[in-house]
């Protein structure tokens, strides 16, 4: 992993997600090194050269000062980086981001893979506004392990989820992103029903390399799959997509949570977050 320092104008940058007004991202790369991952255009701002996963860019700021209006205004850490890992042990940028916001009236949302957000309950805990999410597409870590070698185990990441939500964090769940045919909602759903207070589901998207590289995949592991996949994501078919989200609405029912759908990217805006 090659580590370096970078500097960004600011710790907030204006989002055009839709569910953040901001977004903080203390790193750039991620040695998670997912194989399906959206992120990997970064490299188009940063100058990188090297294979997307294999270098983390440790951020500075030119100013460290947070909007003081920020209202009811949603900040989320991260949208192109997990900014709780590995090596957050070593430098704390989102601990430290973090600090600057524990008293702002914002909306504050955490988005990982990691177990390490448990280091920081003592300051979780202090926020007024704030909720705390794991991603996680998979109870079978062998795949997990093909999908996403670098990132935290499933066993990690559920007992981080039940950690959190014993400490009276309110957490949620964000099953991303989700494979046809593959990823099974109702049992991950069943493993963390006890432990999070929503549950928030991201369809599978693929751009660039990583749709040929996720066929690929499919194609020797999965061969069985493989007519479904070219369906999705070579003719463009919705109609998984579409018959899945009618199931997630039926399925809502017997859930005292709320189910919150972020599928269809093409209706996503772009852009907004190139710090």
């Amino acid at each position: 992993m090659k580590i370096s320092t970078t500097t960004a104008k600011a710790v907030l940058v204006k989002s055009d997600l839709p569910a953040s007004d901001y977004v903080a991202n203390p790193y750039s790369g991620c040695p998670h090194r997912c194989r399906y991952c959206y992120a990997s255009f970064m490299k188009r701002f940063t100058g990188h050269t090297e294979e997307w996963g294999t270098y983390l860019d440790v951020k500075e700021y030119d100013s460290c000062k947070i909007p003081k209006a920020l209202g009811s205004k949603t900040v989320l850490l991260s949208s192109v980086t997990d900014p709780y890992n590995p090596y957050e042990v070593k430098f704390h940028k989102s601990r430290d981001i973090l600090k600057l916001l524990v008293n702002s009236d914002a909306h504050v949302e955490i988005l990982s893979k990691s177990d390490l957000m448990v280091e920081d309950i003592d300051l979780l805990k202090e926020f007024r506004d704030l909720s705390v999410g794991i991603s996680l597409n998979t109870l079978d870590d062998g795949f997990r392990k093909d999908m996403e070698p670098g990132a935290p185990s499933v066993k990690r990441r559920l007992k981080a989820l039940e950690k959190l939500h014993s400490a009276g964090i309110p957490t949620y769940l964000f099953i991303s992103p989700i494979f046809p045919y593959l990823t099974d909602i109702r049992a991950i759903l069943k493993a963390t029903a006890g432990n999070i207070d929503k549950a928030c589901f991201e369809n599978l998207n693929l751009r660039g390399s990583a749709k040929k590289e996720i066929l690929g995949y499919i194609a020797e592991k999965y061969p069985q799959h493989l007519d479904g996949y070219k369906a999705i994501y070579t003719k463009k078919n919705m109609i998984y997509w579409t018959e899945l989200e009618a199931e997630l609405q039926a399925m809502s029912a017997g859930y005292s949570i709320p189910f919150v759908n972020y599928f269809y990217h093409d209706k996503i805006k772009k852009g907004g977050q190139h710090d």
